[in-house]
């Protein structure tokens, strides 16, 4: 046994960890660098060969992923738009139904998404930039990332007050930034909600109608006032995001519940 096999046979008990899963023993860097001493070839020539064994891996890692792609897309579903913006007039897709709709599709076939947090070169405090990456089990991903002003907080047509806090401004950004850059990994645009046009103009479907009026807002915020409820579990409660998204249905509920807490 040449001194190389030895350190090569050294190698490999000190790196024996009982019980262990052995995925691919043929192909791991040991047994290609044994197989390769035993044929008299040299370090440099090893090293070459494992080159190329990664090279080739690499290249399978990425034939595995737009395969997974390509099936993932004949199953994929139209996703709906599930959400009524009122002031814009026009439905969109919610973050939460477009992962809920294509995660279990993307896991089936070895698919996944992540939205890591890198700061991009030159990004200010004023700036957001988020990466969406569609990852393969095999190893192999690719991404796209946006950067965007953070969405400052819109004033309120009634009070005159802003109607997020700062730290909701960044959210509300990292939120449409993750369903932006999701939608364009995916290559998948949401679908008519109801009867409502995708440009947001009103044929039969969701309308201004169906939400409470700017009177009936100002009502609930005058009232809410007085008040000791937390604005978030009060909204919570509701099952919406702002008041101006509440149904015109539910203006007396609302109206009740804050009636029992005022102070």
């Amino acid at each position: 046994m040449t001194e190389i096999e030895k350190q090569v046979e050294e190698f490999e008990k000190r790196n024996d960890i009982p019980n262990a899963v052995v995925i691919s023993d043929s192909n791991s860097p040991a047994a290609l660098t044994r197989l390769a001493l035993t044929h008299g070839q040299s370090l440099e020539e090893i090293g070459k060969m494992l080159e190329l064994q990664i090279k080739y891996e690499k290249n399978e890692a990425r034939k595995s992923y737009f395969d997974a792609v390509a099936k993932f897309k004949a199953e994929a579903p139209p996703v709906k738009r599930d959400k009524f913006n009122k002031w814009f007039q026009s439905w969109y897709t919610s973050l939460g139904n477009l992962l809920d709709t294509y995660n279990p599709i993307l896991g089936k076939h070895g698919l996944s998404i992540s939205f890591p947090i890198n700061p991009a070169p030159g990004q200010t405090d004023n700036t957001m930039t988020v990466e969406c990456r569609l990852s393969h089990a095999m190893g192999h991903s690719e991404a796209i990332s946006m950067t965007s002003p953070i969405d400052q907080a819109a004033t309120g047509k009634v009070s005159g007050q802003k109607s997020r806090t700062p730290i909701q401004d960044i959210k509300t950004t990292f939120t449409y930034l993750r369903s932006a850059t999701c939608e364009a990994i995916l290559g998948v645009a949401g679908s008519e909600a109801g009867s409502a046009d995708n440009d947001g103009n009103k044929t039969g479907g969701q309308s201004e109608g169906n939400f409470i009026s700017s009177d009936q807002e100002k009502k609930l915020t005058d009232a809410f006032k007085k008040t000791d409820m937390l604005e978030g579990a009060f909204l919570k409660s509701l099952r919406v995001e702002t008041l101006s998204e509440l149904p015109a249905s539910k203006f007396s509920f609302a109206m009740d519940i804050i009636k029992s807490r005022m102070k």
